[in-house]
């Protein structure tokens, strides 16, 4: 998950900081990828292609917004805005998932925000995107009144530091960039903390939403100072592994930018739901990064049951919402056979359910594209779609 682990220490010893200062977007390529990862903060990637006029269209105010970047004269080590030509570097446009050019990718220590970017495109909105990244993203409390008071709808993340200038804050600033959207962070100091946690041991907490929630806060038994540990941790608390899919967040999950592997369910069906979180948690955690895990009331989305040719009468079934088509998991019952949801993935991301609807092919392996038996289909439209999923999609990589 974190790319850049496998840089050599003799490349970080020689360059401790790949934040040039004499240009404007960074040129990104598979040989500095890592460096650059690791060397800062925030780094925003423009991936095009010269093959693509629209691409060609926004490079120059990339280019622009990156010389205001550099001229802000943010400390070394914060800031980089980069971009990939998709077709000399085609390995990190992999690596990177890239369908679909212009894209935009915001990366935040080494790990890829989890919403796609879909902001204007001028080089005022480009710059004051970085500052607001950039920009603390911890709510300072003052007094323990004031966590009283917090929005009983959200999930919050609270922080008992002694000072702002301690290691165990610096981590949490990290994390609280990365997850910003999840939950709402907040942090107090010295005499507004000190009576919930010992003097030089400062702790963080979990509270859950309490309009639905009566649990008590959690505390994060892990080392502080460890990146990697605390954001697994809030990670795990602010995005559940399953969530429902509603039409107050479609359009949020969406920009996510990922493929629905999505339960339709009566709404009365708790059962099928517990079922299918069981094992997406013993079986497919793994796969988070590749795709969202949902699920979705049924008669709330009958509309889109129509798209694959079923209706309430048939829940519960599975999905995938893979964009640009969606196709249906063969037998509801098989989800509970080991391997079974997981090959259902695989050959999502082959394209093997891309061809076998396309071309009929009950046996794929067993038929031959263009032979005279084969009848020519049309994959049902996807359904979770809108103008934020297509936004950007004027061409394609040539990859």
């Amino acid at each position: 998950m974190f790319n850049y682990k496998g840089v050599s220490l003799m490349i970080l010893i020689c360059c401790s900081f790949f934040n040039p200062t004499n240009s404007g977007a960074v040129q990104i390529t598979e040989s500095n990828i890592d460096t650059v990862l690791a060397s800062n903060e925030v780094v925003f990637i423009y991936f095009y292609s010269e093959l693509c006029d629209v691409s060609n269209m926004y490079m120059s105010n990339f280019n622009d917004a990156a010389e205001e970047v550099t001229k802000a004269g943010y400390d070394s080590g914060k800031v980089v805005m980069g971009k990939v030509d998709c077709e000399k570097d085609a390995n990190v446009a992999t690596r990177f998932r890239i369908k679909n050019l212009p894209t935009f990718k915001l990366i935040r220590n080494g790990l890829p925000a989890k919403k796609q970017y879909k902001g204007a495109l001028s080089v005022e909105a480009l710059t004051e995107l970085i500052k607001e990244e950039l920009t603390d993203s911890i709510i300072t409390f003052s007094s323990m009144q004031e966590l009283q008071e917090l929005n009983r709808n959200k999930s919050h993340i609270i922080g008992y530091m002694d000072r702002q200038d301690q290691p165990e804050y610096d981590t949490l600033r990290k994390v609280a960039a990365n997850l910003k959207g999840y939950c709402i962070f907040h942090a107090g100091f010295g005499d507004a903390s000190k009576e919930m946690h010992p003097p030089g041991q400062p702790i963080v907490v979990f509270r859950a939403d309490t309009k639905t929630s009566m649990e008590p806060d959690e505390t994060f038994q892990g080392n502080l100072l460890n990146f990697e540990e605390l954001y697994h941790w809030i990670e795990q608390k602010c995005i559940p592994l399953v969530r429902e899919i509603t039409f107050e967040n479609a359009d949020e999950l969406v920009n996510e930018g990922l493929p629905f592997l999505i339960l339709f369910h009566n709404s009365t069906d708790s059962e099928s739901v517990n079922k299918y979180k069981e094992i997406i948690s013993k079986e497919l955690e793994d796969e988070k990064e590749n795709i969202n895990f949902v699920t979705a009331d049924g008669l709330n989305y009958e509309h889109a049951l129509k798209n694959v040719f079923k209706s309430v009468s048939d829940l519960p079934l599975i999905a995938i919402d893979a964009i640009n088509h969606m196709y249906i998991f063969p037998e509801y019952s098989d989800m509970e056979k080991p391997g079974k949801l997981k090959e259902f993935l695989h050959d999502l991301y082959t394209g093997e359910l891309h061809r076998r609807f396309h071309y009929n092919l009950d046996h794929p392996t067993k038929q031959k594209v263009g032979t005279s038996d084969i009848k020519a289909t049309t994959p049902a439209a996807t359904y979770f779609k809108g103008p934020a999923l297509r936004y950007y999609d004027a061409c394609r990589v040539r990859i």
